[in-house]
């Protein structure tokens, strides 16, 4: 035989050998789908959060060889913010993988509410960190959808009790003017009822305004608040939006201490634009800001100082970079639960819609996950699917934000029933039969 065909069919066999190895190589993997918009109107607040989400993986991966050896791929797909596209993403990446995606993060209310009925019959899990709809908290209704740390409406709640507080007490709210600014569309919709119900509770005039995406012109909406002479106004606002209304409040003269956003209108690409206007503006927040946490650290030793990441060091630690770090860090933490209980393998959806209901990061785990300060604890179940969570206010200052509050507990027994009531009533429209949790099966067969 020639030295000439020796060496085809040697490489040919290597060739074949590599095939293989890569081949189980990928079955070896856990893929999660990342809907993203790094383009368009919201790029400025999808950016830095993709961002975040991206390195987080990416140091796992380089520093534990991925969770408990199993490596978690991702690939990312453009939404532009757009439902459509969204779905259309969803459907493109949900067979990726050896065993099909783990889980969605929708990273927008409006494809969240799009995606609910879909991803529940392809069994994977929606989860809406602090978006979508409040009332999928109520877990024996939506199986495959969680809303953890905490919902809008539970946000909406704790800004009034945040209010309250500076007004000297709840009896102060009586005959107080609260508006809220919103977004014109699902997600800017959420706090309304909440903000409702709390104004006959409490005696105040509620006024709402809302503002077309993507709320680039805002100038007839605070004329008529500077015509009402609110004493407080909320901002349920995203992208250009944010910034754009704090110029305007600043225009017509609204002091910014007064003005409070939701969480996703309390990073630095809102106020940064507006200059020395954003000075006082404060907004809602579920975690820390800034670098000076382990994890952190850690994405700057095992992925930027290797030459990687996904932005440059100076974005890492803002406010959307850290939420996007702690996304996957619940969506990590939930596959390594159900590893616990299936194996250490590539899991099913559903395998990991049980890490979910079964997640419970204490304070002892955030120490080990280096975020102490960073994350609260968590902890889910088959009937809560939000988490208790708490909320905190911060300030911008100029250069940081900083936090101007303790941590505030929303009225859990209220928010409860308001979730339970409006997700029969979605059961009833949909013909769901809502789960007996009480009951409910410990593992999946």
């Amino acid at each position: 035989m020639s030295l000439t065909r020796l060496a085809l069919l040697a490489l040919a066999a290597a060739a074949g050998w590599g095939f293989a190895a890569g081949e189980a190589s990928a079955q070896n993997e856990q893929f999660i789908p990342r809907l993203v918009y790094r383009t368009g109107p919201y790029a400025p607040n999808g950016i830095p959060f993709a961002d975040g989400y991206a390195d987080y993986i990416d140091m796992v991966n380089a520093r534990d060889s991925g969770v408990n050896g199993i490596k978690i791929t991702y690939e990312e797909c453009e939404t532009g913010y757009n439902n459509d596209k969204g779905v259309e993403c969803y459907e493109r990446l949900k067979n990726k993988g050896p065993t099909g995606a783990s889980l969605v993060d929708p990273l927008s209310t409006g494809i969240t509410y799009a995606l609910i009925e879909r991803a529940t019959a392809d069994k994977i899990p929606v989860v809406s960190m602090g978006y979508g709809r409040a009332d999928a908290s109520y877990g024996a209704v939506f199986p495959y959808v969680f809303t953890l740390p905490a919902t809008y409406w539970a946000q909406a709640d704790a800004l009034i009790k945040y209010v309250a507080q500076q007004e000297g007490g709840e009896a102060k709210l009586k005959g107080k003017k609260i508006s809220l600014v919103y977004h014109d569309s699902a997600y800017g919709k959420e706090p309304i009822a909440t903000l409702e119900k709390l104004s006959e509770k409490y005696g105040y005039t509620f006024q709402k305004y809302a503002v077309s995406p993507p709320g680039i012109d805002q100038k007839a909406t605070w004329l008529q608040i500077r015509q009402q002479r609110p004493n407080w106004v909320f901002m349920w606002g995203w992208g250009v939006m944010n910034s754009t209304a704090i110029k305007e409040a600043a225009a017509v003269g609204f002091p910014m201490d007064h003005f409070i956003g939701v969480w996703w209108s309390g990073s630095e690409p809102d106020v940064v634009p507006a200059g020395k206007a954003a000075i006082g503006y404060k907004s809602g927040t579920f975690h820390g800001a800034g670098t000076d946490y382990k994890v952190i650290k850690d994405i700057l030793k095992y992925v930027y100082d290797k030459g990687g990441g996904h932005t440059t060091k100076d974005k890492v630690g803002e406010v959307l970079y850290n939420r996007g770090v702690i996304n996957a860090i619940y969506d990590l933490e939930a596959i390594r639960t159900a590893q616990e209980h299936f194996g250490k393998k590539p899991l099913k959806g559903e395998q990991v819609q049980w890490g979910y209901e079964h997640l419970d990061i204490t304070p002892a785990r955030i120490a080990a996950l280096g975020a102490e300060g960073l994350m609260v604890p968590v902890q889910l179940s088959c009937a809560n699917h939000e988490g208790n969570g708490n909320v905190r206010i911060q300030q911008w200052d100029g250069q940081h934000w900083k936090f101007v509050s303790d941590w505030i507990q929303p009225d859990r027994e209220m928010l409860e029933d308001m979730y339970k009531e409006s997700a029969l009533k979605y059961a009833k429209e949909k013909n769901i039969t809502p789960r007996d949790c009480s009951k409910q099966a410990a593992a999946v067969k």
